[in-house]
């Protein structure tokens, strides 16, 4: 994408040199001569940044930003000013500026501060992106997200949906295996029939029994009348076990019976019951390590595991984040009565960089949050959860000025590193080496061991 900026100066030689700069790193330059002709351009053109002197006759900088933050909030704008100027410069910042450079401008700088505020802006563009399509289509099956690891996912469903094949859905916690559940049963030739979710890990080891297979009159104490278990109710549609792995051994045997031969008897009958029931299952447990473990059937597990759908941590997928986001500001907008524009560049940055633990839910949790905390038209980096935001600090590296070219290298690759958890070759690929370039590096800079020991 090749970005557009506007400069505006009265100084034709300050304009056009700052124009020849700038288009030597690849952007698209307009210019201006006084503020009304810079209003003039920015109406016409796509700007994605305003580069302006302060003090201009006709029209001053600081009515050519206070016009453009009106018209476009996110849209960086960068102040030039003289040095007896610095504090109306400062004023301009509070006004909505994104910075401000004083004369003469050092292009080095200019160049740095260029690049930031177009990654903010890249932001906005691509949040915006994801609101038009949330606009247009609310996910698949209520399942936000247009990643390519959600892509695949989407085409497994629609292939196993159809079917009559057992689905077993696996994930951390708050990944949306329930969500992909709905999806096959919506899918599905059983979707007018019943859908019953049972979240196995909620029931006590002695009423799962009787939640999902029923029971007769005296059973046990407090068994007053005979009961449909939830198998029952699920005949002709669908049942969904969440958290599969926390059932015991004894309910174990007999969902693999229902899954083998479609029979079982309610506890405390004698009575066979027959039903055809498609069952879906989830778990955010490693049920091959359970089964080594003696806590999960190994045959149960192949009856389940028919086909596997693993959903991905958010972390893995940060491309769904905008849409996410969006989708809960406005879910959480409308049921506070709110009216809240959008989410600030900064805001979206720091959701970059957290690494979600807690994955969807947690982001959620997080959206319904800032919400309520928000006091203007947009969300601010204060309405976020200090966590979160703190997490916007590890994406950068602080440097001191006067450090040498070679120990900003060794910090840039340990960070970088650091950053993506050892993995060399995404590192590598980052800072735009080779991997063999990079083994040299670390092995020169002493990080293979000490410092380096724990990145493979």
């Amino acid at each position: 994408m090749k970005f557009h900026i506007l400069v505006v100066d009265d100084e034709k030689n300050i304009r056009e040199g700052l124009a020849q700069a700038l288009e030597m790193e690849g952007y698209r330059i307009f210019l201006a001569a006084d503020g009304e002709e810079a209003l003039r351009v920015f109406a016409e053109e796509e700007i994605d940044l305003v580069i302006t002197d302060l003090k201009m006759p006709v029209l001053s900088g600081e009515e050519v930003l206070r016009r453009v933050v009106a018209e476009e909030p996110a849209l960086p704008v960068i102040i030039l000013t003289g040095h007896g100027t610095i504090e109306t410069a400062v004023d301009a910042m509070h006004a909505g500026a994104y910075d401000f450079l004083t004369k003469p401008v050092n292009l080095d700088h200019l160049s740095l501060l260029v690049k930031r505020a177009l990654a903010n802006r890249d932001l906005v563009l691509q949040y915006r992106a994801m609101q038009e399509e949330l606009n247009k289509k609310r996910g698949f099956s209520n399942i936000i997200g247009a990643s390519p690891e959600l892509r695949r996912i989407f085409t497994v469903v629609e292939q196993v949906a159809p079917t009559r094949a057992a689905v077993l859905i696996t994930g951390e916690s708050g990944t949306g295996k329930e969500l992909v559940a709905d999806a096959i049963h919506n899918l599905s030739g059983r979707r007018e029939k019943a859908f019953i979710k049972v979240h196995c890990a909620a029931l006590s080891e002695s009423l799962l029994e009787s939640e999902l297979f029923g029971h007769e009159k005296g059973a046990f104490t407090g068994a007053l009348a005979r009961k449909r278990g939830r198998f029952e109710l699920a005949h002709l549609g669908t049942i969904f076990l969440d958290e599969i792995g926390e059932i015991n051994p004894a309910v174990q045997v007999k969902i693999l019976r229902v899954l083998q031969d479609k029979k079982f008897e309610r506890v405390g009958g004698e009575e066979t019951v027959e039903v055809d029931v498609r069952v879906v299952a989830a778990t955010n447990r490693d049920l091959k390590k359970e089964i080594a473990e003696g806590s999960f059937r190994e045959d149960l597990f192949y009856r389940l595991n028919v086909v596997n759908i693993h959903m991905p941590p958010l972390r893995e997928r940060k491309e769904d984040i905008p849409l996410l986001a969006a989708a809960f500001l406005k879910e959480f907008a409308e049921e506070n009565g709110k009216e809240i524009r959008g989410i600030e560049p900064k805001v979206l940055s720091a959701l970059y960089a957290y690494s979600w633990p807690g994955n969807i839910r947690e982001l959620r949790n997080c959206m319904e949050s800032a919400v309520v905390l928000c006091k203007g038209s947009a969300i601010t980096p204060e309405d976020l959860p200090p966590s979160v935001y703190s997490g916007a600090e590890d994406n950068f590296l602080r440097i001191t000025l006067g450090t040498s070219i070679a120990a900003a290298e060794k910090e840039i690759i340990r960070g970088t590193l650091a950053h993506f958890r050892g993995n060399k070759s995404r590192a590598a690929e980052v800072l735009g080496i080779g991997r063999k370039t990079l083994h040299r590096k670390l092995k020169e800079y002493g990080l293979e061991d000490g410092d380096g020991a724990a990145y493979s």
